[in-house]
């Protein structure tokens, strides 16, 4: 289970090439952009290949100033195509091989089986545009202290999306941050939804720092996941307490946790 460097966060206040360029430097072999709309398709693959890096996961346009995602808000239909659309170029580009399809914040008078249908048709029309450029789309369920009113802030509720959408193209992104901002048991929750993890994140559930592989929910988490066969990438999506690179010592930990365990 290798790591990949969020750039989103990782390393702020540099340009996106010095985040490449440090990423790179600290060992990493690929990394995840959220948002990575400000460069034309071809001049992120190029400077991607610049720095011998591997992008693994973006997210779809959020929207509006403000909004988390379009997939579950009726009426905005055009905008959530649109921006699929364009994820699916940087994808073509980069051979980045997943978009996390943000759902959204409904407004507060909106029928919540209006969004759902929404969701799921788009998801659906989605899917088959996605599987035929060979990207998965994944669900993230995020926490509602971070992100309020978010369609879905439990992985159960993201696997039932995906058990109605019924196309193998969408997938769970599972954080283990967002799991324990909302207080979850992290074991039975990962137990249920083990065969639809396509991703997964983390991060310190304490001001989302560097993220704690010790931890004894975050070990078994990371050990349940290698012992069950998943060997995709974890994303590193935090914020570093100080200096990145200084701050990366934690992944001796990650490793001797998985060492000890004896997962592949």
């Amino acid at each position: 289970m290798k790591l990949a460097a969020n750039l989103s966060l990782l390393y702020p206040g540099l340009p996106l090439a010095q985040r490449m360029a440090a990423a790179a430097r600290d060992g990493f072999a690929a990394v995840e952009i959220l948002f990575p709309y400000d460069l034309a398709p071809h001049e992120l693959a190029a400077m991607l290949r610049d720095h011998g890096l591997q992008l693994v996961l973006i997210n779809t346009p959020p929207g509006q100033p403000g909004e988390k995602g379009l997939a579950c808000l009726p009426g905005r239909e055009a905008d959530f195509s649109h921006a699929l659309q364009r994820a699916l170029q940087v994808c073509e580009a980069t051979q980045c091989g997943m978009i996390h399809a943000m759902a959204g914040v409904p407004a507060a008078d909106a029928a919540p089986g209006a969004c759902r249908a929404t969701l799921i048709d788009n998801l659906r029309k989605g899917a088959v545009l996605a599987n035929r450029a060979g990207v998965a789309l994944t669900l993230e369920a995020l926490n509602r202290t971070d992100v309020p009113g978010y369609f879905y802030n439990r992985p159960d509720q993201v696997a039932d999306i995906i058990a109605a959408v019924g196309h193998d193209a969408v997938r769970l992104q599972f954080d283990l941050y967002h799991t324990q901002r909302e207080g979850l048991d992290m074991d039975a929750v990962l137990d249920s939804v083990l065969p639809l993890v396509r991703h997964v994140q983390f991060a310190s559930p304490a001001g989302r720092h560097e993220p704690d592989p010790t931890a004894p929910a975050v070990a078994r988490a990371l050990c349940t996941l290698a012992r069950h066969g998943y060997t995709g990438w974890v994303g590193c999506e935090y914020i570093p307490a100080g200096d990145t690179s200084a701050g990366l010592a934690w992944r001796q930990a990650y490793q001797a946790v998985l060492d000890e365990d004896g997962a592949p």
